[in-house]
């Protein structure tokens, strides 16, 4: 009888090391974006420490915010969209051709964006759920072909004069000094947090990412759920478009596919955050934020403008190493609690 009472007892005291230490994990990133902005700070207090940089670096990254988060869903549910930064292009260049060249009130020529970018993906859904194609191939080509789609509809050429009401609506109206971008990237955060923590809909996303066969015997329609993932990825990579033709005032048909590399880094970086193992909103964007800083400081530090590739390269390797670790590492912790 005093074996069984005092067993129950001992075993938090043997789980707090291992449980303190996931959570210490848990805000690494936090703590070391949080180290980067001490550092530079104290090299360069009058011009990494200004507010004005302050406010650059976090008003800056939010189009890359919001592509990130395009990518989550998918991720989410073991699926990769690379198409996601030809869909931002065409978007805003559909969204300049509407408004600049044909005329068109902004209203619509932002629903001609976001719609470019919702059938975008679910013509991804569709033809990697009914043909069973690898996604890898599908949004890449799909990709491919955003981009040819850019270069017709555009002349290939740099489209400006995009309605001035749309920009300033966007980022030439600041709250606390930050413009209004910013926080619609930061309700756009909080909603998929939302949707990732407390619905069912997050769950399955979740559940299908981790073992579609499993999930499929549980009565998820994992066909379903995979398609849905990929089309609302095309819609917040058109609203992404929308948004990035409003910082630029118009639309070029060749700077968006800038975005893939970092926000696929920033992706993979996240999922080490807070959430461990899993892709999450809020770790997407401290990673975000954390490789800005990085890049930001060494430039001004005196490094060369190659610096953004080299970091932005380094940090998807580093990420997907790390996050390949912390999966294996769950998946040790499940087995040996399995078997206990």
């Amino acid at each position: 009888m005093t074996i069984e009472q005092t067993a129950p007892a001992a075993a938090p005291e043997e789980k707090k090391g291992p449980r303190r230490k996931v959570e210490l994990q848990r805000y690494a990133l936090l703590v070391a974006w949080i180290g980067l902005l001490v550092i530079f700070s104290i090299l360069m207090p009058q011009t990494f420490a200004s507010t004005a940089n302050f406010t650059n670096m976090l008003g800056s990254q939010s189009v890359l915010l919001i592509i990130s988060l395009a990518l989550l869903t998918p991720l989410r549910a073991g699926d990769y969209d690379l198409s996601a930064a030809s869909t931002l292009t065409l978007s805003a260049m559909t969204t300049a051709v509407l408004n600049v060249r044909a005329e068109m009130p902004i209203v619509v020529a932002i629903l001609g964006g976001l719609g470019v970018g919702l059938l975008i993906g679910f013509v991804n859904g569709w033809i990697v759920v009914t043909f069973e194609i690898d996604p890898f191939i599908v949004t890449l080509g799909m990709g491919t072909v955003a981009a040819g789609l850019v270069f017709g509809i555009s002349s290939s050429q740099t489209i400006t004069g995009l309605s001035q009401g749309w920009s300033d609506a966007v980022v030439n109206r600041a709250i606390l000094g930050l413009p209004n971008v910013f926080f619609y990237a930061l309700v756009l955060c909080l909603v998929l947090w939302y949707v990732f923590e407390f619905t069912p809909l997050g769950q399955r996303l979740l559940f299908v990412g981790q073992n579609r066969e499993m999930a499929r015997l549980n009565g998820v329609n994992v066909e379903a759920v995979r398609w849905g993932a990929l089309t609302f990825s095309g819609l917040l990579a058109g609203l992404a478009g929308v948004m990035y033709g409003a910082t630029l005032g118009g639309a070029d048909p060749t700077s968006g596919s800038s975005f893939l590399l970092p926000a696929f880094a920033a992706c993979f970086l996240g999922s080490t955050a807070f959430r461990i193992g899993r892709f999450n909103p809020w770790g997407t964007l401290v990673a975000v934020y954390f490789l800005i800083t990085g890049i930001t400081g060494l430039q001004l530090l005196g490094a060369q403008n190659y610096v953004q590739q080299l970091f932005y390269g380094g940090a998807l390797v580093l990420a997907v190493v790390l996050s390949k670790l912390v999966r294996k590492r769950q998946a040790r912790a499940s087995a040996q609690r399995s078997a206990g």
